[in-house]
């Protein structure tokens, strides 16, 4: 019997690989040009955002399909339920921090995306369809489970300038996510989870690592070099 909750196991892999996230976030948010990436951050970080229910809606589906026959879709199935009414909207708030900089809500819907985000996403949808649904619980446990402290927030606002109205969404997440982990780790434990499950999740973890990493990455990267005219 493993002495360690399926949680902690999570933890643990996600750790491993956790240090180029890390690298890229630090590299990117402690810029000397951060005033000049911010709303590139932003406009990142909604593309990834207004995806999340979406994918979460998606999931609650195949997982509710098979929920009879599978114990770990069920009890995934429920934490959905709940999970998605919590998450709401959270893209929205991301459009006004960024009508707060000055940016043009139609335009910024209108934007391309990063290809490494559509990967990033995409691949979750191939895992839930032609895999298993609860492959998504490696993706949230690595888009909610290591939100921005207050303290690096208040770093950048005071960097950049920005007033803290264009920070709000930070903020939020900086407190929800936390709850957010908790609720999730708690959720997690209680899942009879196959050997195969465990497999797929902590595949879908290390892939979302690496993918936005080279997604924070490229924001960095759009800056021109110093002294390119």
């Amino acid at each position: 019997m493993n002495a360690f909750s399926n949680s902690q196991q999570l933890r643990y892999k996600i750790r491993l690989t956790l240090g180029e996230l890390q690298s890229a976030a630090a590299t990117l948010l402690t810029h000397p040009q951060i005033a000049n990436l911010y709303t590139d951050y932003l406009f990142t970080l909604h593309t990834m955002m207004r995806a999340s229910v979406p994918l979460m809606e998606t999931s609650l589906e195949r997982a509710s399909a098979i929920a009879d026959k599978d114990p770990a879709a069920a009890g995934f199935a429920d934490y959905l339920s709940k999970h998605i009414r919590e998450e709401l909207h959270h893209d929205d708030w991301l459009l006004d921090d960024l009508e707060v900089l000055g940016a043009d809500r139609a335009s910024i819907l209108k934007r391309i995306p990063s290809s490494t985000v559509s990967e990033m996403v995409g691949s979750q949808y191939y895992w839930i369809y032609h895999y298993h649904p609860i492959a998504l619980l490696g993706y949230i446990a690595v888009m909610e489970g290591y939100p921005n402290t207050l303290e690096m927030i208040d770093d950048i606002r005071l960097k950049t300038g920005f007033p803290r109205e264009a920070f709000r969404t930070l903020i939020k997440h900086a407190n929800l996510d936390i709850h957010h982990r908790d609720d999730m780790n708690k959720m997690l434990d209680k899942l009879p989870l196959t050997p195969s499950d465990t497999a797929v999740i902590t595949v879908s973890a290390i892939q979302t690592v690496h993918l936005a990493a080279q997604s924070l990455r490229e924001v960095v990267e759009q800056l021109e070099p110093v002294g390119q005219v």
